[in-house]
């Protein structure tokens, strides 16, 4: 079986474009990949693709042009991006295809997710009386943790901090401008504890990624960024998730715990082993407790990396260096692509003042309604 390397990385810059598509942006992403890569279209032997709210993503086809090639459209809510780019490193790695594409763009409209509960196997009074509104689990599922791991309310603050300060370094990012945390901690609250700048907002964007075996990306020259591991799971039983904001005495695992295990035991790395992360930063308890459940810390153990700088630009473990969702924004099916993006970027050596020095091991970590998680793990060769 072939190893599988990432040739060509594209994106379209996050945040609100009214003179463009989302399709527009997909392509977009598309060209500079190949660009990135050295290719064109008619080079690709597959493409896998999502997008939520832009229609379907094979109606790039006739913009870039009609080859022939297997398109496979994909949705599976907030880890389509790491859904399709983990098709095709599963094209590749069984020896069927050499080289293709994995994309995700979307343009959501301004304003929060509104999702149908009958679409997510729940009733119509779950949405009428407020639970589909995703703000209120975080703010729930943040509060319970706060009171049994020690996590104050700045602590909250200093990771939008962060986010913003990375975001201001990106020029994908969407919020651009550094906010201090007590402008954070002070701003109106949405749910408690969660004030308006520790969540992120529906946006826009577009990622493609150029995958190729280890035979392909050597002829190219390009085989300098590995995948090394990746993984989807969902959710198992006794977990808490969003969408279901019920708790069982006993509690059980996370997709999040068992999707880092599998990625981490492909690799055969541990936690220790990584270099630089971007984990899910849906508000800013999200990435509070992914920190945990990917690996990286014991629960509680945040309060103090995170009041240390450790997870800052020059600490010992940088998390979500472009700024995350907070400063990004989450256009659904572009938003995971957009993590591995940022480690290719890191891993290259080209990430500019956002650059983690000698970073050679790239984490990434998507997570989504109904409780589902995508892991990715990049390598420098």
């Amino acid at each position: 079986m072939s190893d599988v390397f990432i040739v060509g990385a594209g994106i379209h810059p996050f945040g609100r474009h009214d003179t463009r598509s989302g399709l527009d942006q997909g392509v977009v992403a598309v060209r500079e990949a190949l660009a990135d890569a050295g290719l064109s279209w008619p080079d690709m032997q597959f493409a896998f693709g999502g997008s939520s709210a832009s229609g379907n993503a094979d109606a790039l086809l006739p913009r870039m042009g009609l080859t022939g090639v297997q398109f496979v459209n994909v949705a599976n809510g907030c880890a389509t991006g790491g859904s399709a780019m983990l098709s095709g490193y599963w094209a590749i790695k069984s020896g069927e295809f050499d080289i293709g594409v994995a994309i995700g763009f979307d343009k959501h409209p301004r304003g929060a997710f509104n999702p149908d509960p009958e679409q997510w196997g729940l009733p119509k009074w779950y949405g009428e009386t407020g639970l589909m509104l995703t703000t209120q689990f975080f703010g729930m599922k943040i509060q319970r943790y706060m009171h049994l791991h020690g996590i104050s309310p700045r602590t909250l603050a200093l990771v939008a901090e962060k986010a913003f300060a990375n975001g201001a370094l990106a020029p994908h990012a969407w919020r651009r401008q550094p906010v201090d945390a007590d402008t954070i901690l002070q701003a109106e609250t949405v749910n408690d504890p969660l004030t308006k700048y520790m969540f992120c907002s529906p946006s826009e964007g577009a990622v493609a990624l150029i995958l190729a075996s280890e035979k392909r990306a050597r002829a190219m020259g390009r085989a300098d960024v590995r995948i090394r591991g990746a993984a989807v799971r969902t959710r198992p039983e006794g977990s808490f998730e969003v969408f279901a904001p019920s708790l069982r005495l006993e509690r059980g695992g996370s997709a999040t715990a068992l999707a880092a295990k599998a990625a981490f035991e492909m690799a055969g790395l541990g936690p220790e082993d990584i270099d630089v992360a971007q984990l899910q930063d849906t508000e800013s308890g999200a990435e509070i407790m992914h920190m945990a459940e990917n690996g990286f810390c014991a629960d509680g153990d945040q309060e103090r990396l995170i009041q240390d700088g450790e997870t800052r630009l020059g600490g010992r473990m940088p998390v979500n260096t472009d700024g995350g969702c907070l400063a990004c924004g989450e256009p659904v099916a572009a938003s995971g692509l957009r993590q591995v993006y940022e480690n290719v970027v890191q891993l290259r050596g080209t990430a500019g003042a956002r650059q983690v020095e000698g970073a050679r091991v790239g984490y990434s970590q998507v997570y989504g309604a109904p409780g589902l998680s995508a892991v990715a793990i990049l390598g420098r060769a």
